[in-house]
């Protein structure tokens, strides 16, 4: 039995997680069973739902279902549908996998059918699909997220597979294997599933774990695996104790952690935790994340690791973390000030700081605020002598 296709939902209440977008309160589903939907563009981890939420859409709103991919997409099948459905009442509901693939000429052709409806364009991708797509497709088109799988979920599909081929047993650390190590890929699970049927009426830790030796994304079986090690990384890292941080590191890669998350974490980091202390460590993993994009594994793991040393030996500020945050407070609270009329755009009274040497003392805020703190840290303390200095 094919259990992917088999257990593929044909209406809301049978979709597994995504409550956000499929209950009956949400938004999404409210807008398709009343019409209205228009090109929505989804994005999420792999196996979390897409594909099948699209082909949901298409038996709710009653519209003929097409499925394509980006990367092998001919702008001739396109325009073949559009042909067939022209003079018609009925518009059909195309769907595009990999939409973040998208050509710029494909984009280009799908641009007038989506400015006159004559389609229900749904687009996928485990990217969010926004920043390689045009400013008129997005201006067209609204965009989900689709999250992970809970592990709860994934124990109720589960119980659907079981019950349904019932005549196997399945070992309680069996069933658990199968649920955390698909990390909350659904198709993953039931995959596995359906090959450790094929072999045996006794689906056993042992069985699953000669097709799938170790889970995916993480090193262990344990669920919260995945989180705990990018998080003793990121911990190890600000405590600049760089032999854990390596450690980490490595059990990461070797668990199969994409490498553009973990440089996009150390980016995240360079600016969160070492900041103005060492303005270069964001030059840096900025740097190695644009670099393990094109190179890939296994080379990008000295890259990797050439980033995560140099954080662990940058002296480390939050300083610039916590003024933003303090700043975003105090207008969330309703702190809105008027702003001088020096500095609004017609520029009265403004006094140009390079005609008095670089500094000239003037109004900025309408009341005294305090949110940046410098510290005497790494360059920062330059920074701050220099703030003291130009204002003495």
């Amino acid at each position: 039995m094919d259990f992917t296709h088999h257990f593929r939902p044909k209406n809301f209440d049978e979709i597994v997680g995504q409550s956000h977008l499929v209950s009956q309160d949400a938004p999404l589903r409210r807008l398709c069973e009343n019409g209205s939907l228009g090109h929505s563009f989804f994005y999420g981890t792999p196996g979390s739902g897409k594909t099948s939420l699209s082909r949901v859409i298409a038996n709710v709103m009653q519209l003929p279902f097409y499925e394509f991919n980006a990367t092998s997409l001919k702008v001739e099948q396109l325009r073949k549908i559009f042909d067939q459905y022209e003079n018609t009442l009925q518009r059909p509901l195309v769907f595009i996998d990999e939409v973040h693939r998208l050509a710029k000429n494909q984009q280009e052709v799908l641009l007038p059918v989506m400015e006159k409806n004559s389609i229900l364009l749904i687009g996928a991708s485990t990217e969010n699909p926004f920043f390689s797509l045009t400013s008129a497709m997005r201006s067209r088109s609204m965009l989900f997220e689709l999250k992970r799988i809970s592990a709860q979920e994934m124990n109720i599909l589960l119980d659907k597979a079981l019950t349904c081929k019932g005549h196997f047993a399945c070992a309680d650390d069996a069933r658990e294997y199968l649920i955390v190590s698909s990390n909350g890929d659904a198709r993953a699970m039931l995959k596995l599933l359906e090959f450790a049927s094929a072999l045996s009426t006794e689906i056993t830790l042992e069985l699953l774990k000669s097709l799938r030796p170790t889970a995916q994304n993480d090193g262990s079986s344990d669920a919260t695996v995945h989180y705990d090690l990018i998080s003793a990384l990121i911990k190890s890292i600000r405590g600049s104790d760089a032999d854990a941080a390596i450690y980490y590191l490595a059990r990461l890669i070797k668990a199969g952690e994409s490498a553009d998350f973990i440089a996009r974490r150390l980016v995240i980091l360079a600016s969160e935790d070492v900041g103005n202390a060492n303005p270069q460590a964001l030059t840096l993993t900025t740097s190695a994340m644009s670099s393990v994009a094109k190179i890939g594994y296994p080379e990008a793991r000295i890259i990797l690791a050439q980033a995560v040393v140099y954080l662990c030996a940058s002296p480390k500020s939050n300083s610039a973390y916590n003024a933003i945050n303090s700043a975003l407070k105090a207008v969330e609270e309703g702190v809105i000030l008027e702003i001088p009329k020096n500095i609004q755009q017609n520029n009265k009274g403004y006094l140009y700081p390079h005609d008095f040497g670089g500094y000239v003392k003037q109004q900025y805020l309408t009341k005294n605020l305090k949110f940046v703190e410098l510290k005497d840290i790494g360059y920062e303390k330059k920074m701050k002598e220099w703030m003291e200095i130009i204002k003495s």
